[in-house]
């Protein structure tokens, strides 16, 4: 057995989704990083909504921004991923302690795996989505 036959096949339709996605988390990712950056009465009111001083904006907005970056490049991309992941825990327990609600949190962590997922053809092996039984 070679290591091409340890390679999945690539499904050039499975590849572009998941860039679709990623592109389109990384514009939400990257906005809010700059918004976060910006700050402005918006920041202010949202971050006193959730008990943060707006001095967490300038930090937390490097840390998102480092995240999506690391999350683009194929060689960083499976760290950026768990970086976000995190990141979006923070937000979801930042949210929760408030008494706010946090889905969209949680389909954003979900969606950058399925990004990822899609468009990075190693992870196959690694969390294989299985069809029927398996065994």
């Amino acid at each position: 057995m070679t290591d091409s036959d340890l390679r999945p096949q690539t499904n050039t339709k499975l590849t572009w989704a998941g860039r679709v996605v990623t592109a389109l988390l990384a514009v939400v990712y990257g906005m809010s990083g700059v918004m976060k950056l910006r700050g402005g009465p918006e920041l202010a009111e949202g971050f006193g909504q959730l008990g943060l001083p707006e001095s967490m904006g300038t930090p937390l907005g490097i840390v998102e921004l480092v995240c999506v970056v690391l999350y683009l490049i194929p060689t960083t991309s499976v760290v950026g991923a768990i970086l976000l992941t995190g990141y979006m825990g923070g937000a979801i327990c930042t949210h929760w302690r408030v008494g706010d609600p946090f889905f969209v949190q949680i389909l954003f962590a979900i969606a950058a795996w399925i990004g990822i997922y899609l468009r990075e053809p190693r992870l196959w092996n690694v969390m294989p989505i299985r069809r029927g039984s398996d065994g």
